[in-house]
């Protein structure tokens, strides 16, 4: 406890971490006011008894999660930051098959913001797809005034506040600490934390033995995500002796490569989930019982397109985020070389075999955990607590969370401070003698 209270005091005396911190902390409580603003013309007593009768594990409930409850309040961020996360997807979707959008990735900074430009132009055509669908579907009884007027209101606001939203995490990611797309969609899961505990051991009445396993098995899977998460395997790397002034000559020195077993954090859930939001909505204007069941959350439907999208994207994603052959080629220009393998082209096959190797757990995993909520639910746990029993919010607080510790303790060693952990070190961060990927 003294150490942690000492840690605070440092960030503290650390100004420019002190004002990132505030900065976002501003920045999140104006993200989270903004949730709680209604759209005009909604009939609100409509809304709450709308949500009173809803089933918490269908579309409403993981949509509603996502959003911090901005969703079944209609309020002005009730599409949140999906919209964004979609069009993303698209545009790296694309970088890899047209070769205008690969040759603005190739752009260095210039070809960064034209792409940029182009996400958030392709944010507001895919809001204004979303937004009437859900003012049809899920707001439409509650409408007091369903006039011309009142729909282009209701889509313009809807519009701004996705953009906004948007705005507020790249200024987050800019100015602030983390990753601000991901701290909004972390901070909207956790909002809704307080209330699922609430439901699951304060008003029920199971047992005490089996609220322990419940709380059991919840920190069980937070540490064997950490786990993961966290998890790197380290390929050792050699370098050549060099002479040094006077002609004296260097020992070789043994550095490590950190391979992590999930290079691509949390982005695969927060792509699988933005993909099949798209099913879900459709469910609502066809009868195939296909699309019906990719409604339920707890469907077979649901988790098995739902761990399939996340494999693949966990390789998709992995192999943007790893490039093994940059990675030779640094190795080769400094001098370096992996025991046994010669440098260049054999290096890069053998680091890319090994990404591979190591990918394929990381993305069954990922895959796992996710439709734990599912076998939750079969075993009686309450839909609301099944939710964070795993699946995509345990994933994504855990992955947001220790990123962003991350980078805390980044500034606290830069400044000579000691960092979060023990040690000054958060396992699976880069140490000292690991080379940067």
């Amino acid at each position: 406890m003294k150490k942690f209270i000492e840690t605070l005091k440092n960030i503290w005396k650390t100004e420019e971490l002190r004002n990132r911190i505030l900065l976002t902390l501003g920045l999140i409580l104006v993200y989270r006011i903004g949730s709680f603003i209604v759209l005009p013309g909604i009939d609100q007593n409509i809304m709450a008894a709308q949500n009173t009768g809803s089933n918490a594990g269908g579309i409403t409930g993981l949509l509603d999660l996502f959003a911090g409850g901005a969703f079944s309040k209609a309020s002005i961020m009730a599409l949140g930051i999906m919209p964004y996360i979609s069009a993303s997807i698209i545009m790296q979707l694309l970088g890899m098959a047209v070769p205008v959008v690969q040759k603005m990735q190739k752009d260095g900074e210039s070809g960064r913001r034209k792409i940029n430009g182009y996400t958030r132009v392709l944010t507001i055509i895919i809001c204004a797809f979303q937004g009437p669908a859900y003012l049809g579907m899920y707001v439409g009884n509650a409408i007091i005034d369903n006039s011309f007027m009142w729909w282009t209101m209701a889509m313009l606001v809807l519009i701004a506040g996705t953009m906004f939203a948007m705005w507020l995490g790249e200024r987050i990611t800019d100015k602030g600490v983390g990753n601000g797309i991901s701290i909004l969609i972390t901070v909207g899961i956790l909002a809704r934390f307080p209330s699922a505990i609430a439901e699951e051991f304060v008003t029920s009445d199971s047992a005490v033995f089996i609220q322990l396993l419940k709380l059991i098995g919840f920190f069980a899977i937070i540490m064997v995500t950490v786990l993961i998460v966290q998890g790197v395997r380290r390929l050792p790397v050699n370098y050549a002796k060099r002479v040094a002034g006077g002609g004296a000559t260097e020992q070789s020195a043994r550095s490590y490569i950190p391979l992590k077993v999930n290079a691509s954090g949390v982005m695969p859930i927060i792509f699988a989930q933005a993909i099949m939001s798209v099913p879900m909505m459709m469910s609502y204007q066809t009868n195939s019982s296909f699309l019906n069941g990719l409604r339920d959350l707890w469907s077979w439907p649901y988790n098995l397109v739902f761990a399939i999208l996340i494999m693949v994207f966990t390789y998709f994603y992995t192999a943007i985020t790893v490039n093994p052959k940059q990675i030779a080629d640094d190795l080769k220009r400094n001098g370096g070389f992996i025991p046994g393998v010669k440098p260049g082209t054999d290096t890069a096959n053998r680091i890319d075999d090994i990404v591979s190797r190591i990918t394929l757990p990381g993305s069954i995993f990922l895959a796992l955990i996710a439709i734990i909520p599912a076998f939750a639910h079969l075993a009686g746990i309450g839909d609301n607590f099944a939710l964070f029993m795993g699946g995509t919010s345990i994933l994504i607080m855990v992955g947001v969370v220790l990123d962003t510790l991350q980078q805390i303790e980044t500034y606290l060693m830069n400044q000579h401070y000691d960092g979060l952990m023990e040690g000054g070190k958060i396992r699976g961060r880069r140490g000292m003698n690991e080379m940067s990927i």
